[in-house]
């Protein structure tokens, strides 16, 4: 017998057919991916049609794809992940677009089909760098205006690229390189000669 996630699978095929890349069913969730250009118009289907009415956005979040696993990632760095839920059919999926371009991430914005996805695509231009194309109000949501870089990327520093503060001289926050120095901790082990026995 079938498992909800393997009719969920079958039905998103069906719905989809040669618009989904792939389709991966791991702890009972569906995972589908999508090209970039056909996004809009799948994520239309996927609200609309009658047999999967994903009528609710959970959630938008971006993911960086570089060095992947300990490895090497072949394919496209940035992707967006969408958490879509069915209220009449109880189910969920998950649909992954990668953004086309490594150095310039631009994907279509799905503010109009879910107005919840405003904020969640803000956050993810913010953290990533992904840029949604028809986001009504895309500017940064979590880091300062002044902020340089997406601080989720791999790529970017620990420490960061400027830090501010408030100079008591001129009255006023300023931006100024970063004074930290990196520095490696290792951790040290101090040990008892009878340590963990009991008397």
């Amino acid at each position: 017998m079938a498992g909800i996630a393997d009719t969920l699978g079958a039905a998103l095929s069906s719905a989809l057919g040669d618009k989904i890349k792939s389709t991966t069913i791991a702890l009972r969730e569906v995972t589908i991916v999508v090209g970039a250009d056909q996004m809009i118009e799948t994520f239309v289907a996927l609200r609309d049609r009658p047999e999967l009415r994903f009528d609710m956005l959970i959630d938008v979040c971006g993911v960086d794809y570089r060095d992947f696993g300990g490895a090497i990632w072949e394919g496209p760095r940035f992707a967006a992940v969408y958490h879509l839920l069915s209220l009449p059919h109880n189910r969920r999926v998950r649909v992954r677009v990668f953004a086309p371009d490594n150095d310039f991430p631009v994907l279509q914005s799905v503010v109009a089909l879910w107005p919840s996805a405003n904020w969640f695509e803000r956050e993810t231009f913010d953290l990533y760098g992904i840029v949604f194309s028809g986001h009504p109000d895309l500017r940064r949501l979590l880091t300062d205006y002044g902020f340089v870089g997406h601080p989720f990327r791999k790529d970017f520093p620990l420490s960061g690229h400027v830090e501010m503060r408030y100079d008591p001289e001129q009255a006023r926050v300023i931006y100024q390189p970063v004074t930290i120095e990196p520095r490696e901790i290792t951790p040290r082990i101090i040990r008892e000669p009878q340590y963990g026995e009991r008397e």
